[in-house]
């Protein structure tokens, strides 16, 4: 009986493409529309284009629950609630942080069960606070903006670096507060410092001006519009108002403004001598020192970017942009943001005809309109 040959088919593995460095960084700065979190009444979207193949501005949605799982996180707070009251048996190993406190608490002189079972309970009490916080986040969006000096891999990479402090930190705040706090943000600060220590080692004079530069803007927006923010010399936010169709003016005192990351360290920080301060700063952030803009109408539209879009100062430009706003603004949140980035990519092609080359910058901006 006579057989076909049997053949055998061998799958070839398709070998893995190793990025540079260059594609690496930007796709890891480059922001994920499927990210954009939603939120009632609260259209928004953002877009960043670099000046090359990689720059130094960094833009990302921070959808809390896809992100951090605030789910998991109020659920957690709620069994250590319950966890921290009871005492721990006999011979048990320690289950947590209380447990441990507790055992430190007895070997002092003056101990006593209810020394333990009041402290029990303020730990108690503090979960439960966490866990009621943490629910404020599922009506909660944040946004995070940052531009390094420059547009090349290493402003790609301090932005990468400010990237990863950020999420690092916020794990770690979420835990702690059910929330993001003005510490927070300090910490990220002196992340960003140079170091005295490091400075010397290397044998770099003290006078010397370069040093890894960054802005940044932080903000959360709620469906009633409101938008607290922390800023580190970063432009500060646009309010396009509907009804008046133009942007509005908003007093000084309601945007507080620091220097860009790591220039100046507050003189009551346990670290201040550890890290060179290029301006003195003499206490640390608190709650005054977050900014808080409210979207009064149906319409009305914030608006963040990086200077390669807008500097912040220079009045033509505004004007150009509000004039762009003002086509636009009955346009979806996605819509606007696209005809501001055309706009600033033609302005940049303008500077390529002059020669100005040194004046194209990396390009992001983000829009926030109410429904």
């Amino acid at each position: 009986m006579h057989r076909e040959p049997h053949h055998r088919i061998v799958l070839m593995a398709t070998p893995e493409v190793e990025l540079t460095i260059d594609e690496y960084l930007r796709k890891r700065l480059m922001p994920v529309e499927g990210a954009i979190p939603q939120l009632a009444g609260i259209d928004m979207y953002g877009n960043s284009i670099p000046a090359g193949p990689v720059g130094g501005d960094l833009f990302e949605y921070i959808n809390f629950q896809q992100r951090y799982n605030i789910d998991a996180r109020i659920a957690r707070a709620l069994k250590l609630s319950k966890e921290y009251l009871e005492p721990l048996p006999k011979g048990q190993p320690l289950r947590n942080s209380v447990d441990a406190h507790v055992e430190w608490l007895e070997s002092k002189p003056g101990y006593t069960d209810a020394v333990a079972a009041e402290y029990r309970r303020a730990k108690r009490s503090e979960q439960l606070r966490i866990a009621e916080v943490l629910q404020e986040l599922h009506t909660t969006a944040g946004v995070l903006l940052v531009d390094a000096q420059g547009h090349g891999i290493i402003s790609a990479k301090i932005a990468s670096t400010i990237h990863d402090t950020f999420h690092a930190f916020m794990l770690a705040e979420l835990d702690r507060n059910g929330k993001t706090t003005p510490d927070m943000f300090e910490k990220i600060n002196l992340r960003l410092a140079e170091s005295v220590t490091a400075r010397n080692a290397l044998g770099r004079d003290k006078d010397e001006n370069s040093r890894e530069i960054a802005t940044m803007l932080y903000g959360e927006v709620r469906p009633s519009g409101h938008f607290r923010f922390v800023n580190f010399g970063h432009p500060p936010p646009l309010v396009f108002s509907a009804e008046y169709e133009k942007f509005m003016e908003i007093g000084k005192a309601r945007m507080v403004q620091f220097l860009p990351l790591g220039l100046a360290i507050p003189e009551d920080n346990p670290d201040r001598n550890r890290y060179f301060s290029m301006a003195p700063r003499t206490r640390k952030m608190n709650s005054s020192d977050v900014a808080e803009i409210t979207l009064m109408s149906p319409g009305d539209i914030l608006f963040l970017y990086t200077d390669g879009v807008y500097d912040g100062s220079d009045e033509p430009d505004r004007i150009q942009i509000e004039r762009v706003i003002r086509e636009h603004q009955d346009e979806s949140a996605k819509d606007i943001c696209n005809a501001i980035l055309t706009y600033a990519l033609k302005q940049d092609d303008y500077l390529k005809q002059i020669g100005e080359l040194d004046r194209v910058d990396d390009k992001t901006a983000f829009v926030i309109k109410r429904r």
